[in-house]
């Protein structure tokens, strides 16, 4: 039964808005979550009719012990839609069969109420989901183990013609296939040679544009799952240091798993909340670039799965305060990564449509006082996906100009997800005066002379 109660348990987490259905099943045990996977997506493409076939034959309320919705559900499908309940004799699988003749009568009453001829004419449909059909699949090739010209020449000679596939026009390394390719089943897959990442995804590593040098260091401050953490690894020919921040200690694992299977030999995973690293730390002074993809709410994402999830309409009112909450973390990721201090750029990007998590973040990240002490502003559009016609919205940024150098996707139009990137960066022309004011800073922090006298002590020993 513990497979039925991880599929539960993903269901719960999904009705709690914990994630999308991607993101969530990627933090499930790797040796299980093919087969967890297919369970909880075919659950969710029956789930009304299969909650109507439970609330009809009363099994929740003449089955005491069964006390999770959740769990009946993937009980139920399984028995009525697919093979039988795999799992051996116990309380929970008795309590189902108990009711095993009923269950039936009220799916066939169904079928003959819906005019259904078949099961696959009962699978939950929506907008969003004609929407997406037309999102091509994308698979980014992954340049740390092998080339571009090789990923075609091997896809031509699994049978795709070049012309059922082609290189993407705005992102290097990018192959755009049928939105129906299954790719997720294919060897280069499963070596780690292509990545499934959505092409809008692919925007914030390719504007950071990190140093491909043995002495660069970037930082990825919100790392997990690791499709963005391998996109930059790759982008540095595996060269210099790229740290991986991820405080959630599932999703850490995932993000390990994701860059030893990706060949990246420059990552060092962090399991640590990027909000607390102190940036004067002699470990990450040098750091140069920084990638913050901080939680948002996903409004953008219409990918081919999450339509299914329902629920209740949020009020205006809920909605704009989880926004503002959204906006506050955004942020305050901004103006820590601002007090770096030789970071000379930082890409901020959403997966949301949202101004307030958008255009507003970035106004207002302009107008700190880290903005202003570190000599931040806005890079020019030639510097952010120049050809790219959809830019920010100049009303919510008080500026046509700002508001061209930020990028924009939206669902349905763009043959992406809805997605915003934009692109911090420092006066290249600093002056010694902000030199002297670090040297300075570094000297009165008592922590960090400790540290300084420490590595120089450490240094003195090894010689």
């Amino acid at each position: 039964m513990n497979f039925y109660f991880e599929a539960a348990k993903t269901l719960d987490r999904l009705d709690a808005k914990k994630g999308s259905i991607k993101g969530v099943i990627a933090t499930l045990p790797e040796n299980n979550r093919k087969r967890t996977a297919a369970l909880v997506i075919e659950t969710l493409k029956f789930k009304s009719v299969l909650s109507d076939v439970i609330h009809e034959s009363k099994l929740m309320k003449e089955e005491r012990k069964l006390t999770s919705m959740n769990l009946a559900l993937v009980l139920v499908h399984d028995l009525l839609l697919s093979r039988g309940i795999q799992a051996g004799d116990g309380p929970i699988k008795q309590a189902i069969l108990r009711h095993k003749t009923r269950l039936h009568g009220e799916l066939q009453k169904i079928k003959i109420k819906r005019g259904a001829t078949s099961n696959q004419d009962l699978v939950q449909t929506d907008q969003r989901a004609v929407t997406t059909a037309n999102i091509p699949r994308y698979a980014r090739v992954n340049t740390s183990l092998w080339s571009t010209d090789e990923a075609i020449k091997y896809f031509v000679s699994q049978g795709y013609s070049f012309k059922g596939f082609q290189k993407d026009a705005h992102i290097p390394n990018l192959l755009a296939f049928s939105p129906n390719a299954a790719l997720q089943d294919d060897p280069a897959y499963n070596a780690g040679k292509i990545i499934l990442q959505d092409k809008a995804s692919c925007f914030p590593a390719v504007v950071l544009s990190p140093p491909s040098e043995d002495n660069g260091v970037v930082i990825d401050a919100t790392a997990a799952p690791g499709n963005k953490t391998s996109h930059l690894s790759a982008l540095m020919g595996n060269k210099g240091t790229l740290y991986a921040f991820e405080r959630d200690r599932k999703r850490f694992s995932t993000l390990k798993m994701m860059i030893g299977k990706a060949g990246c030999k420059n990552v060092t995973p962090v399991n640590t909340d990027f909000l607390t690293v102190d940036p004067f730390d002699l470990k990450y002074v040098p750091v140069t670039h920084i990638l913050l993809d901080p939680s948002c709410s996903g409004s953008g994402i219409v990918n081919r799965l999450d339509h299914l999830l329902d629920g209740e309409p949020e009020s205006n009112r809920s909605q704009n305060e989880r926004l503002d909450k959204l906006a506050a973390f955004q942020l305050l990721m901004i103006k820590h990564a601002m007090r770096f201090p030789n970071v000379k750029r930082i890409v901020y990007s959403t997966c949301s449509i949202h101004a307030s998590e958008n255009e507003h973040v970035v106004r207002d990240a302009l107008s700190s006082d880290e903005a202003k002490a570190g000599s931040f502003s806005i890079a020019s559009r030639n510097e952010v996906l120049p050809d790219w016609p959809r830019r920010g919205f100049a009303e919510e940024m008080n500026s046509t100009d700002a508001a061209s150098a930020l990028v924009r996707c939206l669902p349905g139009e763009d043959a992406t997800n809805g997605f915003f990137v934009s692109c911090f960066v420092r006066d290249r022309n600093i002056t010694l005066k902000r030199k002297q004011d670090l040297a300075s800073e570094m000297e009165s922090n008592p922590r960090k002379r400790k540290k300084k006298r420490r590595k120089k002590s450490s240094s003195m020993l090894r010689c």
